[in-house]
Order: structure tokens, then sequence, then C-alpha cells
């Protein structure tokens, strides 16, 4: 009797002396397994889109004689696009300019005139009549010098209308003609996608309710070969009322797009809803011969691993790495950390 006595003292001893070393383990070492609430991440293709889609117009018409860009290429602010010539403009300034040696011919003939007949006058031989006529001869001549010099002016301005300039720095997107093109004016010759991307996303009516402006858009790698790695975030910055084809259309503003290719799509992740699950710190999994495992702590008895299935990426609320927990775990459950021995 004595000996069972002895025997109960020791074992009551030592559970009281274990507990609180475990409690104290799962304080400072353990993780309980609780559900929390998530944004439930959907998966897309999002296709990159310019801002402005801006066109290099024809001012003058005429025959394209050079073409300074391609497809393609990059332009800046007034940077010349193309050379529009039309020969009726040559040939009129060839005429204004026969027509303005003429008149500065007959100028300096009713200037001498006038002159001669301002001394006669002062002799007495010429009358008043005489010099106020010559002087009126004289000004008509000097107007219509001024008058055909101003219309070569206005010719001259329309030939250099005939340079067709980039309106803003981007990428040519289109080049609808060729050199000996025939042109009228306001026809475009070149459309230039200005530098400045977003990303156009298209989703099913059923997450329209969800999708707002500022909402956080998750950009994957770029290639073919995209991961889940996010390369770039942006957020919603409009959400178009109108359904087209049944599904939701919205623009994201997302930096560093500069170097993809209007019309290139790209893999991104959005919020479509909030959603219920587990979700651990990725520092309590262990990876093993392919499979990802957890160290459990049950109420009696030894820490075991248990095999899980993983999902998504989480960020935690204190900002540090999760995972989410799909299968292998349920609420109240208490983990150690790989490697613990509680």
């Amino acid at each position: 009797m004595r000996s069972r006595s002895l025997v109960r003292a020791l074992v009551t001893g030592l559970l009281a002396t274990t507990m609180p070393i475990a409690a104290a383990f799962a304080q400072t070492s353990g993780y309980t397994v609780a559900e929390v609430e998530i944004d439930d991440l959907k998966q897309v293709l999002a296709t990159v889109r310019s801002k402005d889609r801006l066109e290099a117009r024809v001012r003058t018409p005429g025959t394209v004689v050079a073409l300074k860009v391609d497809v393609g290429a990059e332009v800046t602010p007034g940077q010349l696009v193309a050379t529009v010539v039309d020969p009726k403009i040559a040939l009129r300034m060839k005429g204004l300019d026969a027509q303005i040696v003429g008149l500065e011919s007959r100028l300096a003939t009713a200037r001498l005139d006038y002159q001669r007949a301002q001394e006669l006058q002062q002799r007495g031989v010429t009358p008043q009549a005489r010099v106020d006529q010559l002087k009126t001869a004289l000004d008509v001549a000097t107007n219509e010098l001024a008058t055909a010099r101003a219309e070569r002016q206005v010719i001259e301005e329309q030939a250099s209308e005939g340079q067709v300039l980039a309106p803003a720095a981007g990428r040519v997107l289109r080049v609808p003609v060729t050199e000996g093109s025939v042109v009228m004016a306001g026809e475009s010759v070149a459309t230039i996608a200005a530098n400045a991307y977003l990303l156009r996303l298209e989703l099913p009516e059923r997450h329209a309710r969800f999708m707002k402006a500022g909402d956080v858009v998750k950009v994957g790698t770029r290639g073919p070969t995209a991961s889940r790695d996010v390369r770039a975030e942006g957020r919603i910055v409009q959400v178009y009322p109108e359904l087209q084809g049944g599904r939701v259309i919205a623009d994201a503003d997302v930096a560093g797009l500069g170097d993809y290719f209007v019309g290139e799509r790209a893999l991104v992740w959005i919020s479509v809803g909030k959603r219920r699950t587990i979700v651990v710190p990725a520092n309590f999994l262990a990876a093993r011969f392919g499979l990802d495992y957890v160290r459990v702590v049950p109420a009696k008895g030894d820490a075991t691993d248990v095999v899980v299935q993983v999902g998504a990426e989480v960020v935690l609320a204190n900002g540090e790495a999760g995972r989410e927990i799909l299968a292998g775990l349920k609420p109240g459950d208490l983990l150690a950390a790989p490697g613990s021995k509680p």
C-alpha cells in the first residue's frame, strides 16, 4: 500500500511539473488555429491599354513625301512624323514671288516720280494736283506690295503645316499611309499611344457588386510562364457602370507598365469578396518529400506531424507571411513550430 501511494505521489508531482511547461510552451511557441476572414482573390487576365490614343493629323491636303516613323517607334512631343507637300503651294509661291518683284519695281518707279514731282513743285513748275496724284500712286504701290508679301507668308505657313508633328510622347501603334499617299486635311498619318498605360479588367457579372474604385490589384510576373509571384501592385481607378457581354469592365492604374506592349495580357489577382478560412504563419509549415507538415500538439500525448494541404499566400494581421490551409486542420488545434519539443 505504501508503495502504491508513493507511485501515485510521484505521478501527481510529475504531472504538476509538466503541465505548466506545456502551457508556457503554448504561450511562447505555439499557435492556436482559428478561422479568419480574407479577401477572396480571383485570378484573371487583364489587357494593357494606353490611357490616351492620339492621332497625328494632317493640317493641309497634299502628298506624303517623307515618313519619319514606323510602327513601334518611340516619339517625343513635337517630333517630325511626316512631311506633306501640296504641289499647288509651290506654284502659288512662285507666282507670288514674280508678282512681288513686279510690285517692287512699280513701287520704286512711283517713289522716283513722286520725289521728282516734289522737286518740280518747289521750283513752281508742277501743280499740287500732280503731286497729290503721284503720292496716291505711291501709296497704292506700297499697299499692293505689302499685300503680296502677306499672301506669301500665308502660303509659307501653309507649306509649314505640311510638317506633321507628334502631339505627345508615346509609342506609334499604327501608320495607315506610305510615302506617295495622297491625304486630305484632318486625316491621320500615325496613331500614338501616350506613355501612360493602365490595365483593363473584364470579370463575370456576378463579381460586379464586389468591385469598387480603390481595390488593390496584384500583377503577376510577365510572360507566358507567369507564376503566382507578385510583380507589382496597383489600384482600380474606374469601374464602368455598363456591363458588356455579361462582364463588368474596370481599369486599374499600375506603375511600371511602360515596357509592356499595348494589348499585351497580364496575370492579375483581384478581390471579389470575403471568405472565412484557416490561415497559419508560414514559419509553422515544414516541407518534406513534396508534402507540407505542421506539428500539432494534442491535449494529451506527444506532438505529431500532420500533413496539410496549403493554399494561397496571405499576409497576417501583424504583417507576417501566412499560408491558407485547405485541409488537415480545424479551429482550436494548437500548433508547435517545426523541430520544437514541448
